[in-house]
């Protein structure tokens, strides 16, 4: 595991900080079981880390390694179920929520999936649930659209072949990137593949060369540091501004000592209540052009708004509520590891008009991707991973309390895809909350922007009204007229 990887693992310990996500795809149809066990008997040599469980270095020495699973039963990794009386859209995400909530086994492979039957209409859906520590977002929509075909029944020979980039197949590169050749991502996570840790003596020695070897990387970081130092003296000063940029972005981003803003979403518990939302993409291109901001742009401004609404339902009126997001830092195709940061930003939800809200909103995310502690954020996960785990939580439920809601925005296929026969309808993931109020996470397809909501009961009293506080948001800002941006945000704030 890369070093952020070894860290999350360590912080599931705390079941408000468990990291694994759930991906609910709506199908025509009930999937074909033996095709499916195919795809995924196939996407164990394509994708290594599916086959793989996690063995840890005693007394967290190092980082825990990905170990070939020599009894991986499928059997366990793909179940069925129906959706329970009435049959309707609410006893089905009832259902998800539940499956969701039941931790993976830490001893197995970390993920599952569930066929569900019976919704409405003689459809069917897929739920998957993956730990985070196998992949990012942007990774697992990868992984997926690896599983996908691009036609209901493609040709035999093409459908059992285990190479990710085939006729009929879909591609696991995000649309307009270029997809890495199959089987990469095992070896992308720096630990050179799967490692063999059969034995005490064989962990033991393996925890032993890794901490031998933390100490003469440091040393040659800091070498190689002081070298430059002393050949280039007239780059000092900016290095001790660089230094000072990084500690302040640190300050602001990583160490937050007030609580979340809400007052009216400030308990937590475990519960977990799913709702699903979607909306035109196209519209919301429109209003990203009318504002000269982006999709990504309109997304948070939509969910800061509806937020406001729900507030002012309520009787409360609030400046600023902070969203936690992750800031992708893939330079390019990178396989299915993880390459993210966290970024924390005050959001206005003052009633601000949607023109000055979205150009608000615009600079603070701006801001906050360019913040120097998030590209230093793998080190800083190497420095973490050494404290004591109890520390870490205890440090990590204190950050978490200060964030109000979570949001990602993952974009999907523009072109119709098919799991084991069914056609994909659409996509609603479930990301982790961590601690927040509401976890928001879109992902784009066919056209659609499909929200996945994974709220906190104890928090969000009326999921109904929430929802419908999304839907009057984004119909205001999709039906608002735009403006060049002309407000400042100033520091972009955590």
């Amino acid at each position: 595991m890369s070093d952020l990887e070894a860290l999350m693992w360590a912080l599931d310990k705390d079941p408000a900080l468990r990291s694994d996500f759930t991906n609910v795809t709506i199908l025509d149809r009930p999937p074909d079981p033996a095709r499916l066990r195919r795809t995924m008997s196939a996407a164990l040599e394509v994708m290594p880390r599916l086959g793989r469980r996690v063995v840890p270095a005693p007394l967290r020495l190092a980082s825990p390694a990905w170990e070939p699973d020599p009894t991986i039963d499928l059997d366990y990794h793909l179940r069925r179920a129906a959706v329970p009386p009435p049959g309707d859209e609410r006893a089905f995400l009832d259902l998800v929520a539940e499956f969701s909530s039941t931790p993976l086994d830490r001893s197995r492979p970390l993920w599952e999936f569930l066929t569900v039957d019976g919704l409405p209409g003689g459809r069917a859906a897929l739920i998957q649930k993956v730990h985070h520590t196998i992949t990012d977002g942007v990774g697992g929509l990868r992984l997926s659209l690896s599983m996908l075909d691009l036609e209901r029944d493609p040709p035999a020979d093409d459908r059992n072949r285990s190479q990710p980039r085939r006729r009929g197949r879909a591609s696991s590169a995000t649309p307009g990137e270029a997809s890495g050749p199959a089987g990469d991502d095992g070896d992308e996570t720096g630990d050179g593949g799967a490692t063999t840790r059969s034995s005490p003596l064989g962990i033991l020695a393996d925890a032993a060369a890794f901490v031998a070897g933390r100490p003469i990387e440091w040393v040659r970081r800091g070498a190689s540091t002081a070298g430059d130092a002393l050949t280039h003296p007239a780059e000092l000063p900016h290095r001790a501004a660089e230094a000072a940029s990084l500690v302040a972005s640190l300050r602001r981003q990583l160490v937050v000592t007030e609580r979340a803003r809400s007052p009216l979403m400030a308990e937590r518990s475990l519960g977990r209540r799913f709702e699903i939302f979607s909306v035109p993409l196209a519209d919301v291109k429109a209003a990203a052009r009318r504002f000269d901001a982006t999709v990504n742009d309109v997304y948070v401004a939509a969910i800061a708004g509806a937020l406001d609404r729900y507030h002012r339902d309520a009787g409360i009126e609030l400046d600023e509520l902070r969203v936690a997001m992750p800031v992708s830092l893939r330079g390019g195709p990178e396989g299915t590891a993880n390459h993210f940061a966290p970024a924390r930003v005050l959001l206005p939800v003052d009633g601000h008009p949607p023109a000055e809200r979205v150009a608000v909103i615009h600079d603070r995310l701006h801001r906050a991707r360019g913040e120097p502690i998030l590209r230093a954020a793998d080190s800083l996960a190497g420095l973490l991973m050494f404290a004591p785990t109890a520390l870490l939580v205890s440090v990590t439920r204190a950050q978490a309390r200060a964030v109000d809601f979570v949001a990602s925005n993952l974009r999907g296929s523009p072109v119709e895809l098919f799991v084991a026969g069914a056609r994909i309808e659409s996509l609603h993931a479930m990301g982790p909350r961590l601690g927040a109020a509401v976890n928001v996470t879109v992902i784009s397809y066919l056209g659609q922007m499909h929200m996945g909501l994974n709220i906190d009961p104890a928090a969000v009293h009326d999921p109904g009204r929430l929802v419908a506080a999304l839907s009057e948001s984004f119909a205001e800002l999709t039906a608002a007229p735009g403006a060049r941006r002309a407000a400042k945000a100033g520091p972009a704030k955590g």
